[in-house]
């Protein structure tokens, strides 16, 4: 206001009044309620915002190198701290972009709350899950960055977590956008959760009458030497039961890179078929998918798990 002064005071007199009406118009404030608004306040509500996403952007940027360099901090907790820095600097300036531009205070903004949640008790209570939902990803972290996840049918590594969607990159390269929400009310398997070690139990059906100690022999032996397979735990076959087309066995074998537990599967199938062929052991076909990995242990959003016997 002073350098206007000055500058109205440094030219003519009819320019001097041509300003000073351009500089009220712009300036007037329009009240609607206890919201008052002009222009210029709008504009500066906008150039706050603005310079809050400029912030957040740059706080993310040096924040992600400083905490890069310390290794003994968990990525998925890197990627949290991250994530909320820019929440909460977005958060601020959206409030104090609105109390520059509508002269709002902290009534106000109550109240606007309060609109909002009438909005959501209308129609947007889904949404209002997913957000509640990606703020409990965050703190609770049942899901990181990085995480191998199965959510259904669809497999892959969590790429990011938002304020609203999780993104999951599948094997094919595809993008997997995910409720949060889901992540958290539904079951869903997490191979990098807790213990990095996992057991992959392998179904193997063979014909009635077969010898059950040779098909043992031969499913440990094929197990001997596949990459990624540990040898401690040792690979142990249980004896499912005696179905009604065919003799059920599994093979438990683990590993301490569970992503790979679809190919570690496939590897030892490849090596049971050609031992079963060359001495005489016939697989039965069945109606289900007797060369997808099962996963030993299933985790639900909120962390919790148990053991799956098959």
């Amino acid at each position: 206001m002073f350098f206007a002064s000055l500058f109205l005071l440094a030219v003519p007199d009819d320019i001097a009044a041509g300003f000073k009406q351009v500089w009220e118009y712009i300036n007037y404030p329009y009240r609607i309620g206890n919201i008052s608004v002009s222009l210029t306040s709008f504009v500066t509500g906008v150039a706050v915002f603005a310079l809050a996403l400029a912030v957040s952007r740059t706080f993310r940027v040096v924040i992600q190198r400083r905490i890069a360099k310390r290794t003994h901090i968990d990525p998925g907790l890197q990627y949290t701290i991250v994530r909320l820095v820019h929440y909460l600097i977005i958060t601020l300036g959206v409030m104090y972009g609105a109390k520059a531009a509508f002269a709002l205070d902290l009534t106000s903004i109550a109240v606007v709350f309060t609109a909002l949640s009438v909005g959501i008790g209308f129609g947007l209570q889904f949404i209002a899950a997913d957000i509640a939902s990606g703020f409990i990803l965050l703190f609770e972290r049942p899901v990181k960055v990085g995480d191998r996840v199965t959510i259904g049918e669809d497999e892959g590594d969590v790429q990011s977590i938002n304020l609203r969607t999780t993104i999951v990159l599948t094997n094919d390269r595809t993008a997997v956008i995910v409720p949060n929400s889901k992540l958290i009310s539904q079951r869903l398997v997490n191979w990098s959760y807790g213990d990095p070690r996992a057991r992959i139990a392998i179904p193997i059906n063979v014909a009635h009458g077969s010898d059950a100690q040779l098909v043992k022999s031969n499913l440990l032996e094929a197990a001997q030497g596949v990459e990624n397979i540990l040898n401690d735990p040792k690979p142990s076959v249980n004896f499912k039961r005696f179905g009604e087309t065919a003799m059920e066995f599994q093979l438990f074998v683990w590993t301490a890179n569970p992503r790979m537990h679809a190919l570690i599967a496939s590897d030892v199938l490849f090596r049971v078929e050609g031992m079963f062929r060359d001495r005489g052991i016939v697989r039965t076909q069945t109606a289900k998918l007797a060369m997808i990995a099962v996963p030993a242990v299933e985790k639900d959003g909120t962390g919790d798990g148990k053991e799956k016997e098959g």
